[in-house]
């Protein structure tokens, strides 16, 4: 079996005037080289098929599965404990540290320090 591909030649004006006819042609098989002033600068041609399966989820050697449960609705009572709980809980807060931090130089200038503070 031959397959002959054939290759159409266009410039630039033709190319955006007869889009859509040229995206025919390569879906037929043709190829189309877009030029400027009849110097090559691109080619039209067709991509690889699409999948006929969809692509699966993750990546590498194991790809990630979604069990079946994943789908199935939550127990009433897991529902009912979402929905009676608190929408904002109630947190300790104590007051922050302030070890770490060093005192605000803005402004200084350097070999200056700031009043009050000693060596």
């Amino acid at each position: 079996m031959v397959i002959i591909m054939t290759m159409i030649v266009v410039n630039i004006h033709e190319a955006k005037a007869k889009l859509s006819e040229f995206l025919e042609a390569v879906a037929r098989g043709e190829r189309v080289l877009i030029c400027k002033r009849n110097q090559p600068v691109a080619e039209l041609r067709a991509t690889a098929s699409q999948r006929t399966e969809p692509r699966p989820i993750g990546g590498g050697r194991h790809p990630f599965k979604v069990p079946n449960a994943f789908f199935d609705s939550l127990p009433d009572e897991w529902l009912a404990d979402f929905e009676s709980g608190s929408v904002y809980p109630q947190i300790k807060t104590r007051r922050p540290s302030r070890v770490a931090e060093d005192a605000a130089r803005y402004g200084a200038r350097r070999g200056q320090r700031r009043e009050g503070r000693k060596r």
